[in-house]
């Protein structure tokens, strides 16, 4: 017997078998269970979602020979005939091809005799959009006030292109694109079922791949059987799609992690020798920061994502305000790929300019150069006074908790934590930092561990960080800043009422100073 493709072999054959339409598929089987039938029926969605699928086991449901329900039977004559395509009351048409009225003219003639075989004539339309204006206006009546034994279904991946008199007429059924997961977890049960070797991670890149389509993957699947002689791994996968194997692109975000020019210059060089699709590129390293947010935001769900020790490890070394900075840039940075005159050169400017924007604080940017004079002038001060880095000196009170904070060269949520802690106990072993309640929630283990590592570095000292939560209002560096700006602030509305300019305004006009108008001016 000839080989069959993936596609047609494992097309669903009932409702339970499809995939990521719950919506639709809940619908329909409500439609049937509860004998509620409308005439016609439109299912709308990008390439390879369902459409066709859907239409086909909806014509079995009603003609199956048990009874109209939205579990047919799959055995009894008419669901087999469905199932190979040759129910001869099941009429399909491709309107691509079939465009001219006299093609829909042809077709209605047939519509008030009765079913041969089944209990419903079922007029499947696909791409009904293609269809003429005349072919329009020759099927309305029809489609309004069709015989009772006719049923119409329309498929079609351009719904604006149909008339409104057409989509009125019609139960409308939008099809959505299936995610990346469902489609990998899909694909893992077929090579289960075919009994063939493969790597999850070669799935998911699959999926990827085929951008929404069922279809799609199935078919990239039918490929890659083929390419890597039923081994499907990861890179034979990317040897196929000529996508950037993960270790490459591993190295490549490592790099940017690292704040490391000279790396990521030379990762450029050699993806270019791979030859690779820098598009494709530039959408896998939008793909990670996207995941490294999320897992950032909500680590819990660290073991769902794709490529876990690298999202791991970023997620713990990249600040959240700079996983935000190079996901906005490298969208950019896609979009203007074209514009450049190289693609390579594309990818290169976009990472360097990642480097130039780093943040330098909250709510602060600085470029790498100022941050690399930073850095420099804080290794000198360390260097020339040791007791900034020494635990004794923080004990004894000869360093301010607010100074060791800034030393710590730490970003993000772990620099707010540390900001609105106060000393409570200093050991050779622990540091315990007094924290408000009401800052708790920012004291995730993951946040909590990355200002231990840095307490840890800058102190030289294996010691361990013991957080714990006060109701009462404690002393930390973050209040005596808001108290500094406050003050700040108090002495400027001073200045202004003060003023002779001011006051002349006041007099001579009524004028006003409208309240929170006055700012202090930065130093």
């Amino acid at each position: 017997m000839s080989y069959q493709a993936l596609a047609r072999k494992w097309r669903p054959k009932n409702f339970t078998e499809v995939v990521g339409q719950g919506h639709v598929v809940k619908a329909l089987a409500n439609t049937l269970d509860q004998d509620r039938l409308h005439h016609a029926y439109l299912f709308t969605g990008t390439r390879g979602v369902g459409k066709t699928t859907l239409a086909r086991i909806f014509a079995k449901c009603l003609n199956c020979e048990q009874e109209v329900n939205s579990t047919p039977c799959g055995e009894c004559g008419a669901c087999r005939e469905i199932d190979e395509g040759r129910f001869i009351d099941l009429i399909e048409v491709d309107a691509a091809s079939r465009t001219k009225v006299e093609d829909t003219r042809e077709l209605l003639d047939n519509v008030q005799y009765s079913p041969t075989r089944g209990r419903y004539k079922v007029y499947l339309i696909d791409e009904v959009h293609m269809l003429s204006g005349h072919s329009f206006n020759a099927l309305l009546k029809t489609l309004e006030e069709p015989p009772p034994h006719v049923k119409f279904l329309l498929a079609t991946t351009n719904p604006q292109k149909l008339p409104v008199t057409v989509l009125s007429r019609c139960l409308q059924f939008n099809l959505k694109r299936l995610s990346g997961d469902a489609m990998a977890q899909h694909l893992e049960k077929l090579m289960q079922a075919e009994d063939l070797a493969f790597e999850k991670s070669a799935l998911h890149s699959l999926a990827r791949a085929a951008d929404g389509s069922m279809r799609d993957a199935l078919s990239l699947l039918d490929q890659a059987i083929a390419f890597s002689d039923g081994n499907v791994t990861d890179v034979a996968i990317h040897e196929m799609l000529g996508t950037v194997p993960r270790e490459y692109l591993q190295k490549l975000m490592q790099a940017l992690a690292s704040h490391d020019a000279p790396a990521i210059m030379q990762s450029t060089h050699e993806l270019s020798q791979l030859s690779a699709d820098f598009n494709g590129l530039f959408e896998d390293i939008i793909h990670i920061l996207h995941q490294v947010a999320l897992v950032q935001a909500v680590p819990s769900i660290l073991d769902t994502v794709d490529d876990t020790a690298i999202i791991k490890d970023l997620s713990e070394y990249l600040g959240a305000e700079e996983v935000q900075l190079f996901y906005q840039i490298a969208l950019i940075g896609k979009r203007d790929l074209y514009l450049s005159t190289s693609p390579q050169s594309a990818l290169e400017m976009t990472l360097l300019r990642m480097l130039s924007f780093k943040p330098a604080g909250p709510g602060k940017f600085n470029s790498n150069v100022a941050a690399e004079k930073a850095t420099e002038i804080n290794i000198n001060e360390a260097a020339s006074s040791k007791p900034s880095a020494c635990l004794q000196d923080l004990r004894g009170g000869n360093v301010s908790w607010s100074k060791t904070v800034e030393n710590l060269g730490i970003q993000g949520i772990s620099y707010s934590l540390a900001l609105n802690c106060s000393i409570k106990n200093i050991t050779n072993e622990s540091i315990v930092l007094n924290l408000s309640q009401k800052h708790e929630g920012i004291a995730t283990d993951m946040v909590k561990q990355k200002l231990e590592r840095a307490l840890q570095k800058y102190f030289n000292n294996d010691i361990s960080l013991v957080l714990e939560f006060s109701s009462q209002d404690i002393e930390t560096p973050a209040k005596k800043k808001d108290q500094t700006i406050e003050k700040k602030q108090v002495q400027a509305e001073k200045h202004v009422e003060e003023d002779e300019v001011v006051k002349a305004f006041k007099s001579s006009f009524g004028a006003e100073v409208i309240e929170g108008s006055v700012k202090p001016i930065e130093e």
